[in-house]
C-alpha cells in the first residue's frame, strides 16, 4: 500500500511540475548577427536542456513556472536570460575573459572551434554521461570519438590496471594530455604486454573523474610546435567544471552478461559509481570553487570458458577488479577586474586486483604441498596519482599574462597474492611486496598573448617559456619476491624458479633514481588577413639535458570560400622525448610463450648488456605531419567536416623482439645471467600513417517538442612500417630485432577504421539514444607465426531516459546489446592466453546499466 501511495504521489508531483512549464523558442546569434550553431541551452536548476540548430534556433519545453535559461558556447561569454515566449540572445566573443580556457590548438582567446585551422572535436561530458553506459573517461571516449582507441587488457601486468589509449592509430605516448590547458603528467607505467601500447608509456585519463569534467577537446593534428613533446598524434585537453550554485549527483550501476564463465553465474563485472559535484560562487567578479568527489568500483569478469582444442592456457581470464576514489577541484579567485589566481588539481587512489597466468598442478613452478590443485596468482596494484596547478592571469602593458606552476606525481606499487616462491618449497609465503615505480613532474610556465585588432582583420601574437623537471624511481620488492633460495652450486636446470609467481619482484639491481630537465621557448601568431582568410604559424625550441635540442614549427591556414564552406590545412614537424621510464626500466619477468613460462630480461637502455651489444642511447622520435580538410554547412540542418592526414614518424621507440639464450650473438651473455630471453628499448622503426576523419551532423525538429540529432563519425587509418633500423652486434638482423609479430602489434594500435552512427531523440521528458559502432578487422600474428585475422564487428548501444521530476532523471540501457565478441582463437597461441586479444570493442560482451542523476 505504501508503495502504491508513493507511486501516486510521485506521479502527481511530476504532472504538477510538468504542467507549470511552457514552450520556449528562440535564436542564439553572435556579435555579428550570425547563428551560433550547437550552443547549449539549459533550464537553470534542472536537467532539462537542448542545443541550437544550424540556424541558431532552439525549442525547449520548460519545467518550472519562471524558467531561467543558461546559454553558452565555446569561444563566447555565457549568458543567463529569462525564459519567456520568443527569446533572442546575442553572445559576445570571450576575447577579454581571462577566466576562459582557450580552445586547444589556438592561443587566440576568441578563436571558436569553427574558426580553427585544425580539426577539433568538442565532447560535452554532461551529454555523454547522461546518454551512455560507460563510466570512465577512456571508455567514454572509445565509443564517442572514432579517432580515439582504448581497450582493457588482461594478463598484461601493469596494463591491466592502467588502460592504454591512443589517437589516430599511433602510440599512447604520442598524444599529449592537458588539463585546463596545462600539461598533465604521464603514468609511471611502461606497457610490456598486451596487444596495445607495447613499449609505450602514456597518460592515465581515468584518474580524472568524468563528473569533474565540463568538456573534452580533442585536437586531431600534430602540435609539438605549440605544446611540446608527445603531441605527434594530437592533443586531448580536459576542461574542468566551473559551474556555480549547482549541485549534481549521480548513482550508476551496470553488469555484463557472463556468457563465457566456467560456472552458472549469469552476470559479472558489476560496475558501481557514485559522484557528487558542487560549485560555490564567491563575490561578484566571477570567483568560484568547484569540487568533485567520485567513487568507482568494478568487479572481475570471467571469460575463460571458451572451448579450446589444446586445453586452457589460463583458468582465470577477464577484467581486473578495481576500486577508484578521487577528489578534484577547480577554482578561481579574482583579485581585481584584470587579475585573478587559479588553482586546480586532484588526487586519485586506485586499488587493482588482476588475474595472472595459471600454474597448473603439475607445473614445475608449483609446490603441491601449498597448492595441490595448482594456483592462479593475483597481481595487485596500489596507484596514487596527485596533481596540483596554481597560477595567476593578469594584463600587463596590453598583454594577457599567464604564469603557473604545475606538479604531478604517479606512483605504482605492485603486490602478488595467491602465489609462492618455488625455491622456498613448502615454507614459501603466499603474499609478496613486488616493488614498483614513480614518475614526478614539475612545470613552470609563462605565457603571453596579445591581439592587435587594427592589423589587417586582426593579429594575435603569443610567446612563452617553460621549464620542466622530471623524476623517475624504480624500487625493489621484498627479498622473497625475487630471490632464488636453492642451495648455491646446484645446476641451473635443476633449480626451482625464483621469486613470486605471477609477477617476480623488482631486484635491487633494477632499482634506480633518474631525473632530467627541459627548457622550452615558443612563439606563434595568427593573422586574419581578411575576415575569410586566416594564416597561422608556430615555432618552438626545446633542450633536454639527456639527449639535446630540437626545433619544430607549424604552419596552417583556413579560408572561408562561402558562408557554408571552409577549407583548412596544416603542416608541422614534431618530436617526442623518450620517457624516463623507457630509458631506465629494467626487470626480469616471466613471459608465457605457447603456454610455457620463460624468464625474460628487459635490460635498461644504458645497461652493460645493451652497451655490449652496441645498442645506442635512446633519442627523440621526430615527425612530419600534414592535415587538409573542409568544414561545411549544407542547408540549415546539416554540417560536415572532412580531414585527411599524413603522419611520418622516424626513430620510434619500440620494445624489440625477444632474443633467446640459444642466440649465436646474445646467447652466452643470457646463459651467464640465468635468463631464457632478453629484449630492449630502441629507436628501431620508421612508420607512416595515412588517414581520414569524417563527421556528419544533422538536426531535425519533429513536431513542436521533438528533436532528432543524427551523427555519423568515422576514422579511417593505415599505418605502415617503412624501415627497421638495427645497430651494433645485431646489425642486419631486422626480422630478429623487430620482427613481423611485434610489427603487427604496432600496426594494430587501432582498427583500420571505426565508424560511429548515432541517433539521439528527445521529446518532452523522454529521451532515446541508439548508436552503432563498426570496428574494422584487425590482423595479428600468433606464437606459431600464423596470422590471426580478427573479423570486423559492429556493436549496438541503446539508452532510454526519463525525467522523473525537474531535478531527477532516470537512465537505463545496454551497450553491445547483441553480445558481440571478437573472433575466437586458440588460447594457447594468443598474447593474453584467452580466446581473443583485447582488440576492437573489448572482450566482455553485453552490458546492462541504470543511472539516477540529480541536478539542483
Amino acid at each position: 500500500m505504501k508503495k502504491t501511495l508513493l507511486t501516486i504521489a510521485l506521479g502527481v508531483a511530476t504532472a504538477t511540475a510538468y504542467g507549470q512549464g511552457q514552450s520556449i523558442s528562440g535564436q542564439v546569434l553572435d556579435g555579428a548577427g550570425k547563428p551560433v550553431i550547437g550552443a547549449t541551452v539549459v533550464e537553470k536548476g534542472t536537467n532539462n536542456g537542448t542545443a541550437t540548430d544550424n540556424d541558431g534556433r532552439f525549442v525547449l519545453k520548460a519545467r518550472t513556472a519562471s524558467p531561467r535559461l543558461q546559454i553558452s558556447s565555446i569561444g563566447y561569454g555565457a549568458q543567463e536570460v529569462a525564459g519567456s515566449g520568443e527569446v533572442s540572445v546575442r553572445l559576445a566573443d570571450a576575447t577579454n575573459s581571462l577566466g576562459d580556457v582557450q580552445v586547444v590548438g589556438s592561443r587566440s582567446q576568441n578563436r571558436s572551434i569553427t574558426d580553427s585551422p585544425s580539426p577539433v572535436d568538442i565532447i560535452d561530458l554532461r551529454e555523454v554521461t547522461t546518454k551512455t553506459g560507460q563510466l570512465d573517461v577512456n571508455q567514454l571516449l572509445q565509443f564517442v570519438a572514432p579517432s580515439f582507441n582504448s581497450n582493457r587488457q588482461t594478463g598484461s601486468d601493469g596494463a591491466d590496471h592502467v588502460d592504454p589509449a591512443s589517437l589516430r592509430g599511433l602510440g599512447p605516448d604520442q598524444t599529449l594530455v592537458l588539463v585546463n590547458g596545462k600539461r598533465q603528467h604521464q603514468s609511471a607505467l611502461v606497457n610490456l604486454f598486451g596487444s596495445r601500447g607495447r613499449g609505450n608509456t602514456g597518460t592515465d585519463l581515468n584518474v580524472i573523474p568524468a563528473a569533474s569534467i565540463e568538456r573534452i577537446e580533442i585536437l586531431r593534428d600534430g602540435a609539438a610546435a605549440q605544446y611540446g613533446s608527445d603531441a605527434i598524434a594530437g592533443v586531448i585537453n580536459i576542461v574542468l567544471k566551473s559551474s556555480v550554485k549547482e549541485l549534481t549527483a549521480s548513482v550508476n550501476y551496470g553488469a555484463y552478461d557472463a556468457q563465457y564463465r566456467r560456472d552458472d553465474q549469469k552476470f559479472d563485472g558489476g560496475n558501481f559509481n557514485a559522484n557528487l559535484n558542487y560549485g560555490l560562487g564567491l563575490g561578484e567578479k566571477g570567483s568560484f570553487i568547484n569540487t568533485t568527489v567520485d567513487f568507482n568500483q568494478r568487479q572481475h569478469t570471467q571469460r575463460a570458458a571458451v572451448p579450446a582444442p589444446d586445453g586452457l592456457a589460463r583458468r582465470e581470464y577477464g577484467d581486473p577488479k578495481v576500486s577508484n576514489l578521487s577528489g578534484y577541484l577547480n577554482s578561481k579567485f579574482a583579485l581585481t577586474d584584470q587579475t585573478h589566481i587559479y588553482v586546480f588539481g586532484g588526487a586519485n587512489k586506485r586499488r587493482g586486483d588482476a588475474y595472472a597466468w595459471t600454474r597448473f598442478p603439475d607445473d614445475d613452478r608449483n609446490v603441491p604441498a601449498i597448492y595441490p590443485n595448482g594456483f592462479d596468482p593475483i597481481i595487485t596494484s596500489d596507484i596514487i596519482d596527485v596533481s596540483a596547478v596554481a597560477g595567476v592571469r593578469t594584463k600587463l602593458g596590453g598583454w594577457d599574462l599567464d604564469l603557473s606552476n604545475n606538479f604531478g606525481s604517479n606512483r605504482f606499487d605492485y603486490g602478488v597474492e595467491n602465489s609462492l616462491n618455488a625455491s622456498l618449497g613448502a615454507s614459501s609465503p603466499t603474499t609478496f611486496d613486488a616493488g614498483g615505480f614513480q614518475l614526478q613532474q614539475n612545470v613552470v610556465n609563462l605565457g603571453l598573448t596579445r591581439n592587435y585588432g587594427a592589423v589587417l582583420s586582426s593579429l594575435n601574437v603569443a610567446a612563452g617559456a617553460e621549464f620542466r623537471r622530471e623524476w623517475y624511481a624504480l624500487f625493489a620488492g621484498e627479498e622473497a619476491s625475487y630471490r632464488n633460495y636453492d642451495p648455491a652450486g646446484t645446476p641451473d636446470e635443476e633449480r626451482n624458479a625464483s621469486g613470486s609467481q605471477g609477477f617476480p619482484g623488482f631486484q635491487p639491481t633494477d632499482a634506480i633514481k633518474a631525473d632530467r630537465d627541459n627548457v622550452g621557448v615558443y612563439a606563434d601568431a595568427e593573422l586574419n588577413v581578411t575576415l575569410r582568410w586566416l594564416l597561422a604559424g608556430a615555432l618552438r625550441y626545446e633542450h633536454y639535458t639527456d639527449f639535446g635540442s630540437t626545433l619544430n614549427y607549424k604552419a596552417s591556414t583556413r579560408y572561408k570560400l562561402t558562408e557554408f564552406l571552409t577549407l583548412r590545412g596544416t603542416y608541422s614537424t614534431g618530436f617526442r622525448a623518450p620517457s624516463l621510464a623507457q630509458i631506465n626500466f629494467n626487470s626480469t619477468f616471466t613471459n608465457f610463450i605457447q603456454g610455457q613460462a620463460v624468464e625474460v630480461l628487459l635490460a635498461r637502455n644504458n645497461s652493460a648488456l645493451t652497451q655490449k651489444l652496441g645498442i645506442p642511447a635512446l633519442r627523440q622520435e621526430t615527425s612530419n605531419s600534414a592535415n587538409v580538410g573542409l568544414t561545411s554547412r549544407i542547408g540549415s540542418a546539416l554540417s560536415l567536416t572532412l580531414d585527411g592526414y599524413y603522419i611520418k614518424v622516424k626513430d620510434r621507440v619500440v620494445l624489440t623482439s625477444q632474443f633467446g639464450n640459444d642466440d649465436p650473438v646474445i646467447g652466452p651473455d643470457l646463459v651467464a645471467l640465468n635468463v631464457g630471453q632478453a629484449q630492449f628499448f630502441a629507436n628501431a622503426a620508421d612508420t607512416r600513417s595515412l588517414g581520414l576523419d569524417v563527421v556528419l551532423n544533422h538536426t531535425a525538429q519533429l513536431g513542436t517538442a521533438g528533436r532528432l540529432n543524427s551523427t555519423l563519425a568515422a576514422n579511417f587509418n593505415q599505418l605502415k612500417i617503412d624501415r627497421v633500423q638495427t645497430s651494433g652486434r645485431l646489425a642486419g638482423r631486422e626480422d630478429d630485432f623487430f620482427g613481423p609479430r611485434e610489427q603487427a602489434f604496432v600496426k594494430a594500435s587501432a582498427p583500420p577504421s571505426k565508424i560511429n552512427l548515432t541517433f539521439d531523440y528527445q521529446v518532452a521528458r523522454f529521451g532515446t539514444l541508439v548508436r552503432f559502432v563498426r570496428f574494422a578487422g584487425v590482423d595479428l600474428i600468433d606464437w606459431d607465426g600464423n596470422p590471426m585475422n580478427y573479423d570486423a564487428r559492429m556493436t549496438t548501444d541503446v539508452t532510454l531516459s526519463y525525467a522523473l521530476t525537474n531535478q531527477l532523471q532516470l537512465i537505463a540501457g545496454s551497450t553491445n546489446l547483441f553480445n558481440r565478441y571478437p573472433t575466437l582463437f586458440n588460447p594457447q597461441l594468443t598474447e593474453t592466453g584467452g580466446a581473443w586479444d583485447p582488440v576492437q570493442m573489448g572482450a566482455n560482451g553485453r552490458f546492462y546499466f541504470a543511472k539516477l542523476q540529480a541536478r539542483f
